[in-house]
């Protein structure tokens, strides 16, 4: 089975599965799509989560927008292609284009241990299992 889900693919086309704050064990945030459970600050006060263009959209991805990419994905984009080399507009323009069952199934192939099979932590580059340092896949 895989462990990544449409469910935890953000507004912002960030992969939740990935992020640290859903991987730990206390206070595990249920991700950015879902009700229940704990939310990280980031999360409950997320400009873009919050955002009524895509709340009212029919996918509730930042895609659909007239502004997208707005300042605010750039922003955070940036960030994280240069902390975490992921881009959250490319992962939203995959979606788009691609759809979201091959998303995922790039993201599985992309962010899975190659030694020991686990999801790999985003912000940590590391395995969440085997603590293996990341390696990315061509």
């Amino acid at each position: 089975m895989s462990e990544m889900r449409a469910e935890l693919i953000a507004p912002c086309g960030m992969n939740c599965r990935l992020c640290m704050a859903y991987q730990r064990e206390k206070k595990q945030c249920k991700g950015c799509n879902s009700d229940l459970g704990y939310k990280t600050n980031s999360c409950l006060k997320c400009i873009i989560k919050n955002c009524p263009t895509i709340q009212n959209n029919g996918s509730g991805f930042c895609y659909e927008c007239d502004k997208f990419p707005c300042n605010r994905l750039k922003q955070l984009d940036k960030r994280y292609r240069i902390k975490y080399h992921m881009s959250m507009i490319e992962n939203l323009e995959f979606i788009k284009s691609n759809g979201m069952a091959e998303f995922l199934q790039q993201e599985e192939k992309r962010w899975t241990c190659s030694n020991c099979g686990s999801i790999i932590c985003v912000h940590r580059h590391l395995c969440s299992t085997c603590h293996s340092e990341y390696i990315e896949q061509p």
